[in-house]
C-alpha cells in the first residue's frame, strides 16, 4: 500500500525505509531539504520539500491513493493538523501521530488518532499503530501455545464494558493502554476511542479474537 511520512527527522526516516522494505510504496514530506540526507541512496519513494498540512503538498505525496499517514514531525500542532486533514479531507483511516506533550493525548484521542508519545517513541510502535489488524506478538509462553497481542479497539466497541471481550481458555484483556498510560482491565471497565488492547491468546484461536472485536458486544458486524 502506499504510505506518507511527514517529517524526515530520526524516527520518520527510519520509518520511512522500513516501510519500502516491508514491501510499502512511501513519500516523506518534510520543510527543510537536507533533512533527506537521512534516506538512503538507494531510496525509491517520494521525497516532497513542503508541509504536511499543505494540501498542494499532501498531493505531491500521493495522498489520494495512501492507505496510512504517520505525522512525526517535531510539533505537536503540525502533527495534529495534519493528522486532522489526513482523516477528515482525504479519508485516510489509518493515521499515527507523534506528540511530545501527553496532556495533548486526550485531543488526539477525541479525534480517533492513535499517538505515541516521544518518551515511549520507537518506530516499531508506529508500524503497530498504522497496521492494527497485524499481529504483533509482544509475548510468547514457553510452551508457544499463548500470546499476548496489541489491538485498537474498533469502534463497535467503544463505549462498552471490555469483559464481553473474553472466552474462557481462548483470550482473554490483560490490560488497556488509554491516552499513553496503561491499566489492568477490570470488569468494569469501559472501552473508549483510541484504547490499545493487550490481549492473551492462545495460538489456535487468533482469527476467532479478530471476528470477536469486529462483530461488537451485540455481535453485530462492524
Amino acid at each position: 500500500m502506499h504510505v506518507i511520512v511527514v517529517g524526515c527527522g530520526r524516527v520518520g526516516s527510519e520509518l520511512a525505509v522500513n516501510l519500502e522494505s516491508a514491501g510499502h510504496s512511501v513519500a516523506i514530506i518534510d520543510k527543510n531539504r537536507n533533512a533527506f540526507r537521512r534516506l538512503p541512496e538507494r531510496w525509491s519513494g517520494r521525497a516532497v520539500l513542503g508541509f504536511g498540512f499543505d494540501r498542494d503538498h499532501l498531493e505531491q505525496a500521493g495522498v489520494r491513493e495512501a492507505k496510512a499517514l504517520a505525522a512525526v514531525t517535531s510539533g505537536d500542532n503540525t502533527n495534529i493538523l495534519t493528522a486532522r486533514i489526513a482523516r477528515e479531507t482525504y479519508q485516510i483511516d489509518s493515521v499515527v501521530a507523534r506528540i511530545y506533550d501527553p496532556r495533548r493525548a486526550v485531543i488526539y484521542q477525541r479525534l480517533g488518532i492513535p499517538t505515541v508519545a516521544t518518551v515511549t517513541w520507537t518506530t516499531d510502535q508506529v508500524l503497530r499503530r498504522l497496521f492494527p489488524s497485524s499481529t504483533t506478538v509482544d509475548w510468547t509462553d514457553p510452551s508457544g501455545r499463548l500470546s499476548l497481542v496489541e489491538r485498537m479497539i474498533p469502534d463497535v466497541w467503544a463505549g462498552h464494558k471490555l469483559k464481553g471481550l473474553g472466552e474462557s481458555g481462548k483470550y482473554r484483556i490483560s490490560a488497556v493502554t488509554r491516552a499513553g498510560e496503561a491499566r489492568l482491565a477490570g470488569p468494569d471497565l469501559v472501552g473508549q476511542e483510541g484504547d490499545v488492547l493487550h490481549i492473551v491468546v492462545s495460538k489456535d484461536d487468533v482469527a476467532e479474537l479478530d471476528e470477536r472485536l469486529a462483530s461488537g458486544p451485540e455481535g453485530r458486524s462492524a
